[in-house]
């Protein structure tokens, strides 16, 4: 028994890294050290007398012989983790819908969406929860949520992902800001300053640190929720990002939301679902969004974000402890 547990220790580590490219991003993901996710896909490797991975400065990617090894392996992998876990029935329900959502992108859709699918099938239960960005395919993989709504996701086996709608973004500024009076911004406009981001969120850093390489704000992860990176905006220590649609019906006392404007001032609202889940509610789920896609355009509530009037200090240092 001792040997099957390390045996499925060192596969999470291979799928980890076959799933991230990358072992330190693997060994984040699995809160392990980067040394361990090494030393067991090494391990898998000479068990099996196959090099699964080419390695270099930029991350680890799969040989030929490890796609082929590894397209082999995942659905007995994923079939051996669901029976171990005891095939927790509350998820396997095929009246309830699991939904994660990362980051404060595409709140406004969902929330349409949910309340269009209650509508049309009143008997399927719907639960939501946040989830963090690295763990988002583990949970779909390993049927703990349904469908995940996040932005920045990628292709992976087995996975579907889908573009459904794009989402305007808005920027939260310190009300004392000498940005806070104008109408709109560029990400130019925000050079110099740390556009503070939640780690469990990872909102499109690709995107971020594209636009810091060109002028842009200097991206700042805080190791904090959401809610704690808003409250350091009202202190002065940066600015962050959200959708329209969060921005407009979230009103944040001592700060103000702008919208961006120009180049990259949308991201995009994606799903990724397990394509071999059976639930024919996750079906009509992705069904409904599509037609809400096609049909009705994602039109967040309009009218003026009223904060407190209130200033905030004048800090320009960011914080994580």
């Amino acid at each position: 028994m001792k040997q099957a547990s390390n045996t499925l220790r060192r596969l999470d580590h291979v799928f980890a890294a076959v799933d991230h490219g990358s072992l330190r991003q693997a060994a984040r993901a699995l809160r392990v050290r980067e040394s361990c996710v090494s030393r067991n896909i090494v391990a898998i490797e000479q068990a099996l007398d196959m090099q699964l991975f080419d390695r270099d400065v930029h991350g680890v990617r799969l040989t030929e012989a490890g796609r082929a090894w590894t397209d082999r392996v995942r659905v007995h992998y994923e079939g051996l983790h669901d029976a171990l876990a005891g095939a927790d029935r509350s998820n396997q329900d095929a009246t309830a819908i699991r939904i994660g959502l990362c980051g404060p992108i595409g709140r406004a859709f969902v929330a349409r969406l949910v309340e269009r699918f209650h509508h049309l099938y009143p008997g399927v239960g719907v639960a939501i929860e946040d989830v963090a960005h690295d763990e988002c395919l583990a949970a779909i993989r390993r049927r703990r949520l349904d469908i995940v709504f996040a932005h920045g996701l990628h292709n992976a086996a087995s996975c579907r992902t889908e573009i459904f709608a794009k989402e305007r973004l808005f920027v939260l500024l310190p009300r004392g800001h000498s940005l806070a009076d104008r109408p709109a911004l560029k990400w130019q406009d925000l050079a110099g300053i740390s556009l503070l981001v939640s780690a469990p969120s990872q909102l499109d850093l690709h995107l971020q640190e594209h636009n810091a390489a060109t002028g842009g704000p200097a991206v700042q992860i805080c190791r904090a929720s959401e809610a704690t990176v808003i409250l350091k905006v009202q202190l002065g220590l940066g600015v962050t990002l959200a959708g329209e649609g969060f921005a407009r019906t979230v009103a944040i006392d001592a700060a103000v939301w702008k919208p961006l404007e120009g180049h990259d001032s949308s991201c995009s609202i994606q799903a990724m679902w397990l394509e071999s889940n059976p639930k024919r509610a996750l079906l009509r789920l992705v069904g409904t969004a599509r037609n809400i896609a096609s049909t009705i355009p994602l039109k967040p509530a309009t009218g003026s974000v009223k904060p407190a009037p209130q200033a905030a200090p004048n800090i320009d240092r960011c914080r994580d402890s």
